[in-house]
């Protein structure tokens, strides 16, 4: 079979029609949900881009592949799912965001990325490897066409792309490039639709799906990378979706005015007084900043909504959609106001956690079926492989997630009982290392910086997670059950390199 893995940046799993959000339309992911299976109990194992990304292509815990927060580059020599497959026959390719290697300006000039968002418009020029001289095959991608960046400053293939349809535009981007501004969506003009980033996201990947189908890569599967740099920050989509969603006719979360409570929380406090990288991460927002966020991120989606459309509709066109995959998820979620909090950063709340997920097997899962089984990131890489057909002999070593096929053909089944995520936030002053544990009952956070401290919430009694149940007197043996369960999950994912190469 072939697959078409879909992927957004930042999208909370509650901004979607079909989980539940009455104000945000999105009727061709809905269409999609109602022919798949849907995941309620989706969960990444690191809330942040690059440590996620990197755990979804090796199958490996963030320790263990050693991207623990972003701006640190992915080994190019460690195995994963995209190497496999090309070696098994596949023809990969990525289009959009990728991500497994850093963005920003590096510590040391001679520390170089392929994902550097400047060296792609720089007028000095670089000596990255970009542009004339990208590395092919990358991490297992046959093909590349990749967007660096995210809104309305992106570069990558994205900026060359720009430069043949408008050079006045290109142009423009590239200064946002040199000038980044993670807050840049509150004050900046929008890019016209037709060059923006989820146009080329769009019309790459159709240009893809219809090589394919004129036999350009012979008899080969293909296993498409398809990644939308939308709804992260900064947020500024055309004008067409952004008039769709107004500020005033955002509701706010019900927990939105609990932020005056956390600045006596024994981690969050420190950060809520003195808030970290530009006051990006972990601060107190107002009611009119968090509906206009919440409003432009929902023209974001609604945005990747119409383009998903046109790409299962040019799937089904070509005579291709009886024989691919398709899966939609995204690789962390979003605070978005709750607790009166914007964006995201380390903190024990559940919208940077929790994720879509929707998968559609054609011959195997049944149309619009829900499953409440806990699943994890770190699930995916084993899963496709296993659906593909793919023996566990040529699997990358040591992946450490569980084949969810189980839960595909009965959505009943449980495979887990827990779900572990590894939370190391890097950035600027902010050096911060949480650990958490979702169960089907309860969520449990610790923190490095803070002994004999922690967030309990009842998943199931308190969704809003306003009351912590750390020190309540009737619930210590609960804590400790739910301690020593995370103890465990802990030395299970850490990791097993070095190997072990004598006997003494």
């Amino acid at each position: 079979m072939n697959v078409l893995f879909i992927i957004t940046d930042a999208q909370r799993v509650d901004h979607l029609g079909c989980y539940g959000n009455t104000i945000l339309k999105t009727p061709n992911i809905d269409r999609l949900a109602s022919e798949s299976v849907r995941f309620t109990n989706y969960f990444c194992t690191n809330p942040i881009c690059m440590p996620n990304r990197a755990t979804m292509i090796t199958g490996l815990y963030p320790n263990v592949h050693g991207i623990r927060s972003n701006g640190i580059n992915l080994r190019e020599d460690l195995p994963t799912i995209t190497n496999t497959l090309r070696n098994r026959g596949w023809h990969t390719a990525a289009i959009g965001k990728i991500h497994h290697q850093f963005w920003m300006a590096p510590f040391k000039r001679k520390t170089i990325s392929a994902e550097n968002i400047a060296s792609w418009v720089d007028p000095k020029g670089r000596k990255d490897p970009v542009r004339e001289n990208f590395p092919i095959p990358y991490y297992g991608y046959d093909e590349v066409e990749v967007v660096v960046g995210n809104g309305s400053i992106c570069s990558g293939h994205y900026i060359e792309w720009l430069e043949e349809r408008s050079h006045s535009v290109a142009e423009e981007v590239k200064k946002r490039c040199l000038n980044y501004d993670i807050l840049f969506s509150l004050f900046c003009d929008d890019i016209p639709e037709e060059y923006y980033n989820t146009t080329y996201v769009q019309e790459r990947t159709i240009a893809f799906l219809e090589r394919f189908a004129k036999g350009d890569y012979g008899n080969k599967p293909f296993y498409l990378h398809c990644s939308f740099p939308d709804p992260h920050y900064p947020i500024i989509p055309p004008k067409r979706f952004r008039d769709m969603y107004k500020p005033e006719d955002i509701e706010l979360p019900a927990s939105f005015h609990d932020a005056k409570n956390l600045y006596n929380h024994e981690f969050l406090g420190q950060h809520m007084k003195n808030p970290p990288f530009k006051k990006a991460f972990l601060r107190e927002s107002t009611e009119e900043e968090v509906r206009k966020i919440t409003a432009l991120t929902y023209a974001s989606v609604a945005y990747v909504d119409y383009s998903v459309g046109q790409i299962l509709a040019s799937l089904e066109k070509l005579g291709l959609s009886d024989n691919t995959i398709v899966i939609y998820t995204s690789d962390h979620g979003d605070l978005m106001g709750d607790h009166g909090l914007l964006f995201k950063g380390p903190c024990p709340y559940n919208g940077v956690l929790q994720l879509p997920l929707i998968w559609k097997v054609p011959g195997l899962t049944k149309p619009g079926v829900t499953t409440n089984s806990l699943a994890s990131t770190v699930d995916y890489p084993k899963t496709i492989l296993n659906l593909l057909g793919i023996k566990e002999r040529h699997h990358p070593p040591d992946m450490q997630g569980y084949d969810l096929t189980p839960i595909l053909t009965n959505p009943e089944t449980k495979i887990r009982d827990c779900c572990f995520i590894e939370n190391d936030e890097e950035v600027g002053p902010l050096k911060a290392r949480l650990r958490h544990l979702i169960t089907e009952n309860y969520k449990l956070t610790v923190y490095e910086s803070v002994p004999s401290f922690g967030d309990i919430y009842d998943r199931k009694n308190d969704p809003d997670e306003m009351k912590n149940l750390w020190y309540d007197k009737d619930f210590k043996e609960k804590r400790f059950e739910l301690v020593d369960k995370l103890l465990h999950e802990n030395l299970k994912a850490q990791t097993p390199y070095p190997k072990r190469v004598a006997g003494s």
